[in-house]
């Protein structure tokens, strides 16, 4: 099946802003059958598979998601290679996709948003495609350690109200955590260069050093906001952006081995990560956008809740998390989300492209939206099918 012979639908209209009964917030603590979960995956998958270019469904978008090496992108084709393993259809897409492409990584030599993409092809690497599918990804990290960048983590702007800085040729900001090191660590497994474990090791610690607030037991998205308070004096943790370290955590401990030294660390982080965001999720399952303003009336929002589900689920599965304590938080969290799909398909609620939080709507979609669902969705189905043998 072509990818660009999908279907298009139409945008999803909006509606209002998901709610659940009190009662079925106490009450519910049952996990979902593993097929009933797959196929609300399923059709969040195939909504933005026939969508992929209807640039109309997200108007608000940046040009550069029509890249699919972009990380825009890139998030939902990752994600869609956990679902092959459920649903063999899907890994033609991914063979495809990766043909057309030519296995390439994006334009910038250093930049991590433009490293994320090489996760599909090392997944196409090992299901069939064979070390071509690797060999741009190897060229790509080999110049970076050949090159290494060494400038500091201080985000500057590179222009007045810029949203970039010199300082994103390294990890200065909290979502490179999910876009580069899992993916270094898996190229590391799958080569077996270990230069590439090494180096992903030096730099998240630098990075975690630098933006891990060790109070909060939270990520600040980058130095800018170190000192931003909101009005009621809370410090600002954006939820998407510690949803994407705590799923690049989770990616990185999937893909490093058993008895590698290292894994106490990152189990230790996503431990006190998971114990202070399970303090923080709202009674209707989904986490603020400011994850310490749980003030009634915050918005929905589903890529950070979605984040969060698949790193609970994932969690509590890998034996590093309480079931008893974290499992009914990863079911409010899989509720609200499926909450969040409009009647076509579309999952709503996503916060668009930014670095901090901001307003959200029902029909505010994004392919990184999906691909958190995506991963969430197959994290509830692994453990749910582990519960129901």
């Amino acid at each position: 099946m072509s990818l660009i012979l999908l279907a298009l639908a139409g945008a999803a209209p909006a509606t209002a802003v998901p709610t659940v009964s009190p009662a079925a917030v106490e009450t519910r603590a049952q996990l979902p059958r593993p097929d009933a979960i797959l196929a609300q995956v399923r059709r969040v998958a195939d909504w933005q598979l026939a969508n992929r270019t209807n640039w109309a469904t997200m108007p608000a978008a940046r040009k550069s998601v029509q890249n699919p090496r972009d990380w825009q992108q890139a998030t939902f084709w990752i994600a869609l290679t956990e679902l092959a393993k459920y649903d063999a259809r899907y890994a033609p897409l991914l063979m495809e996709l990766g043909r057309e492409q030519a296995w390439k990584l994006g334009d910038n030599p250093f930049h991590a948003d433009d490293q994320l993409i090489a996760q599909a092809w090392i997944w196409a690497a090992r299901n069939g495609a064979g070390r071509a599918a690797l060999a741009p990804s190897v060229a790509y990290f080999d110049h970076v350690l050949a090159n290494r960048p060494t400038g500091n983590l201080e985000f500057i702007p590179g222009a007045p109200g810029a949203g970039w800085s010199k300082c994103t040729d390294r990890w200065c900001w909290c979502d490179a955590l999910f876009m580069a090191p899992p993916t270094l660590l898996q190229l590391a497994r799958q080569t077996g260069d270990q230069r590439y474990a090494e180096f992903a090791h030096e730099e998240f610690k630098a990075t975690t050093d630098y933006l891990y607030d060790p109070v909060e037991k939270l990520y600040f998205r980058d130095s800018r906001f170190f000192d931003t308070r909101d009005a009621k004096g809370r410090k600002q943790f954006w939820s998407r952006g510690n949803g994407w370290v705590m799923a690049g955590i989770v990616r990185m401990l999937d893909a490093m081995p058993r008895k590698d030294p290292k894994r106490a660390y990152y189990e230790g982080l996503f431990r006190d990560m998971a114990a202070r965001l399970l303090t923080l999720q709202k009674p209707d399952g989904y986490w603020s956008p400011s994850l310490l303003d749980t003030d009634p009336g915050t918005p929905p929002e589903s890529s950070g809740t979605a984040f969060y589900t698949y790193a609970f689920a994932w969690g509590i599965d890998a034996g590093l998390l309480d079931r008893a304590t974290y499992q009914p938080a990863a079911i409010r969290g899989w509720d609200a989300i499926v909450r969040a799909v409009q009647p076509d398909g579309m999952l709503g609620w996503v916060q668009q492209v930014g670095d901090r939080p901001d307003s959200v709507s029902a029909k505010e979609t994004q392919f990184y939206g999906a691909g958190a669902f995506l991963l969430a969705g197959t994290a509830m189905a692994d453990l749910a099918r582990k519960e129901s043998n």
